[in-house]
């Protein structure tokens, strides 16, 4: 209480710093638990924080924070809530309050009638910014970067105790709000990578008793929530790449959790992906997102109506038919250098949609049927799929599309107009391809008459990118203004499957199959005549191969376990390189990373040395710049200095050396001093002669009013004298009468002397018996309690004399119980490790003679390899010839 009337009186007489620092150096103190009480400790930090949010002094708030923190985070985590609460809700209260602040600046003008001033005419001409901008700069953002600061000083407080975790995600989500009310894109940004390390650094640190349990659900579903709320805010900012990077951390999250999230966390999820998808122009990815969002509404929702379900559907459907073809050489991509594959970034994609493998547009368009997408749209989009994916109609394809698209824009309540563009690429592209399967050449006028929304130079470039990405062979001939499809017979290309509506393939790719397909009727045929002929052909050298395999088999084996036991030889050689290779390694990497370290370590010294050198000079610069500035403020309120300063500018002024300007100042001052001393000389002469006049004037004058006044002093005199002696001779008249009554009343009060003394006695007796009896009282009370309370100490020591004794006893118990155990657990292991000595002797025994029995083996095999050796060699030789002429026939019949 004392330690808040002081800083409150320091606060009244308008010094808060003064008060802010008393504060701080309790605090710093690190003793407050031990000084003060719990309920005193929470005013004081209420106290604290407003000095440090009034005067701006966000690290001195930090400190503090950090000191409150380490004594309430295991003892009372709801003060520290309290506190922290409280102190963002007073840096966002002032923040607003700056804001209005700022804005009501702009607002108050002196001149309705000129609202922009010339200079600020000029100031927005040079700057580039108008009155609000210059409002805010000097008004709000400092507020801005304080309340920024503490936002991130209160995360990064909070971030590792799990009893302050919700604490945590709340301050996250207000941040995100703060972010999108000051339009803070930077903050967001170094806001979400600071959130992202925190889960990392959480990640490491798990062993702890007080660290955040990734594995709790609770914990999950928080930090799935706060990265939902960060994709919600990005998306509103319109910070795509920190909306993709949200999206990479949810699906990592949604990944980690046992848990399947709520239904409509998903659906929240799947519609931002969607957007995030639009956005970056995937729009295969967005049709598959938006089907996921539709099975998940249709299978979780559940009062979804018939219209629901039909404008999701219809969403879903013309989203899908949008997608561009996909390219028909997705493998040209390996031959591109990037950091990652397209195949890498296509199966990341599908992992944020929680896909098996990456959607095409084909599957997507056979998932929309299976699911019965398409029914549930309107009959008009129904025509609309038919139109783009069964129906062949190149000649009206363009026509009807038109009124589809019509009908699309005539109901924008359905959500459909933003795949108008989309649509109608994608309804040229089946144009081309359609007319591709029936002309063999076209005019350019013809094609863009059938292609009725288009510019010609828009269908140019659609032609080309059909080229480009090989889905058509097209050659355009600007001579003669004509298109023509396929290429020349000699070339050889791939086979392209066929997409969409289908009529026929093109007079190229009908030839190139031909030889195939001749080869494959031959093969057919010959099949058929002799269906046995190659089976008895090859009885002879299937007996001839088995007859081979009897007489080698016995070396073969003896090859195969000589080729195991090399192989096992190589595979423990290669084993031993690759572990002193991977040790060679390891103490490289281990020396270079030693070396590394100590040069980064000299390196930063060498840094922090320039730095503080850097410092230095810099704190030296500018207090001599300071005290530069101090000496021409001090000179500035001189009027000589003011005559020296308007002879330089601020630039020469802040240039000059304390030496010159003191030389300028004594010179000046020199000036200034002779110029006085010349005005006094001229005022001196000036005076002496007008008060020398005067006084030649006045003296007469003088004399006459001296002798006035004698002549009204006497008067005067003569009359105070005489009202003196009447008043004095009253005085002492009226003296004498009061004298005379105080006798008169000290004779009749004499009298009642007696009965005063016996009325004070009487009482004195009286009070005197009253406290005797008390007193008896009291004592005999204090006997019996005596008595009492001797009784009670006496039973408690008997007490605690017999527990005493019990407990010794216990206790040496106990220790008997001990010693038995160990002795038991001694016994034992003995008992155990002389066990283990003999089955290790045995086991010695056992595989000495395993490798004898072994060795007698192998020497018996060897002299059986000899003795058939000579038979084998005999034999091989015409055999092989009689092999080699047999598969030499098979192959001319084949």
């Amino acid at each position: 209480l004392c330690l808040l009337f002081y800083t409150s009186e320091f606060i009244d007489v308008g010094k808060p710093n003064r008060a802010l620092e008393v504060l701080y150096e309790v605090i710093k103190r690190g003793k407050m638990r031990n000084t003060y009480s719990e309920k005193l400790l929470e005013p004081i930090m209420f106290k604290y924080l407003e000095l440090c949010v009034d005067l701006k002094k966000s690290h001195l708030a930090k400190e503090g924070l950090y000191q409150y923190r380490n004594i309430f985070q295991s003892v009372n985590v709801s003060s520290l809530e309290t506190v922290v609460r409280h102190y963002l809700s007073l840096a966002d209260e002032r923040t607003e309050a700056a804001r209005k602040e700022s804005h009501q600046a702009v607002v108050d003008v002196d001149d309705l009638d000129n609202l922009a001033t010339p200079e600020e005419i000029l100031l927005s001409a040079v700057s580039g910014e108008d009155a609000q901008d210059r409002s805010d700069r000097t008004i709000l953002t400092p507020w801005v970067k304080f309340l920024w600061e503490s936002y991130r000083q209160c995360l990064e407080l909070l971030r590792t105790n799990s009893r302050v975790e919700r604490l945590y995600h709340d301050i996250a989500k207000q941040a995100f709000k703060f972010c999108e009310k000051y339009s803070r894109k930077t903050e967001f940004r170094k806001l979400c990578d600071n959130l992202r390390t925190h889960l990392s650094h959480i990640q490491k640190q798990q062993g702890s008793a007080t660290a955040v349990n990734l594995n709790n659900p609770e914990t999950q579903q928080m930090n799935l929530e706060t990265r939902l709320e960060q994709l919600t805010y990005a998306i509103k900012m319109e910070l795509w790449q920190e909306a993709y990077k949200a999206i990479e951390d949810i699906s990592d999250l949604m990944n980690k959790s046992k848990k399947m999230p709520k239904p409509h966390v998903m659906a929240s999820y799947y519609q931002k992906l969607s957007l995030v998808f639009w956005k970056a122009g995937n729009m295969l990815f967005h049709a598959a997102a938006l089907f996921k969002l539709f099975q998940l509404l249709r299978d979780q929702k559940k009062n979804i109506t018939a219209e629901e379900v039909g404008k999701r559907a219809s969403i879903v459907l013309i989203a899908t038919l949008a997608i561009p073809l996909p390219s028909a050489h997705p493998e040209f991509d390996r031959f591109i250098e990037t950091e990652k594959s397209a195949l890498e970034k296509i199966d990341k994609l599908a992992t944020l949609l929680s896909l098996p493998k990456p959607p095409t547009r084909v599957s997507l368009i056979r998932d929309l049927m299976r699911f019965n997408v398409v029914t549930a749209v309107p009959q008009e989009l129904q025509n609309l799929y038919r139109l783009m994916e069964v129906e062949f109609d190149p000649l009206h394809l363009c026509t009807r599309m038109q009124g589809n698209i019509e009908w699309i824009q005539e109901h924008p309540e359905l959500g459909l107009t933003q795949y108008v563009t989309a649509l109608q690429e994608m309804t040229i592209t089946r144009l081309v391809k359609q007319v591709a399967q029936l002309y063999q050449s076209i005019t350019f006028k013809r094609l863009l008459e059938l292609s009725v929304f288009v510019s010609g130079f828009h269908l140019e470039r659609i032609l080309v990118d059909l080229v480009r990405h090989n889905d058509l062979q097209i050659r355009v001939d600007h001579r003669s203004e004509c298109i023509h499809f396929g290429a020349d017979l000699s070339e050889s290309q791939r086979e392209d499957l066929p997409e969409g509506p289908m009529l026929q393939s093109l007079p190229s790719e009908t030839v190139r199959c031909q030889l195939v397909q001749i080869g494959s009727a031959l093969q057919s045929c010959l099949d058929l005549i002799v269906p046995d002929n190659k089976k008895k052909e090859m009885e002879p050298m299937r007996a001839q191969t088995i007859q081979f395999y009897q007489q080698t088999k016995l070396r073969e084996h003896a090859k195969i376990l000589q080729r195991q036991h090399i192989i096992e030889e190589r595979k423990e050689m290669l084993e031993n390189q690759n572990l002193e290779r991977e040790e060679s390694i390891r103490r490289a990497q281990e020396e270079q990373l030693k070396k590394q370290k100590e040069e980064e370590q000299q390196r930063l010294e060498r840094e922090a040395s320039r730095r503080e050198k850097a410092r230095q000079e810099e704190q030296l610069k500018q207090i001599q710049t300071k005290q530069i500035k101090d000496r021409l403020l001090q000179i500035s309120q001189t009027s000589y200095g003011q005559k020296m300063m308007e002879k330089f500018d601020e630039e020469e002024l802040l240039n000059l050396g304390a030496e010159e300007i003191l030389q300028r100042q004594v010179e000046e001052l020199e000036k200034e001093r002779k110029e006085l001393q010349q005005r006094l000389k001229a005022q001196e002469k000036k005076v002496d002669y007008f008060e020398r006049a005067k006084r030649l004037v006045e003296i007469p004058l003088l004399k006459k009013m001296l002798e006035d006044e004698k002549v009204i002093l006497n008067y005067f005199k003569e009359k105070d004298k005489e009202f003196w002696q009447s008043q004095e001779e009253d005085r002492v008249k009226k003296l004498v009468e009061e004298h005379q009554v105080s006798l008169e009343h000290s004779k009749r009060l004499n009298r009642m002397g007696s009965d005063r003394t016996d009325f004070l006695n009487q009482l004195k007796s009286t009070r005197r018996s009253e406290i005797e009896k008390k007193l008896n009282d009291f004592n005999a009370r204090l006997e019996v309690e005596r008595k009492k309370r001797q009784a009670e100490r006496k039973d408690q020591r008997r007490r605690e004399r017999r527990e005493t004794y019990y407990r010794l006893k216990e206790e040496e118990e106990q220790q008997r119980r001990d010693e038995e155990l160990k002795k038991a657990r001694e016994d034992q292991e003995r008992m155990e490790r002389e066990q283990r000595e003999r089955e290790e002797q045995e086991y010695l025994e056992r595989k000495a003679q395993l490798d004898r029995q072994a060795e007698l083996q192998r020497g018996a095999f060897a002299k059986l390899t000899a003795n058939n050796k000579h038979v084998v060699e005999d034999t091989e030789a015409p055999l092989v010839v009689r092999l080699r002429s047999s598969q030499h026939i098979g192959h001319l019949i084949l």
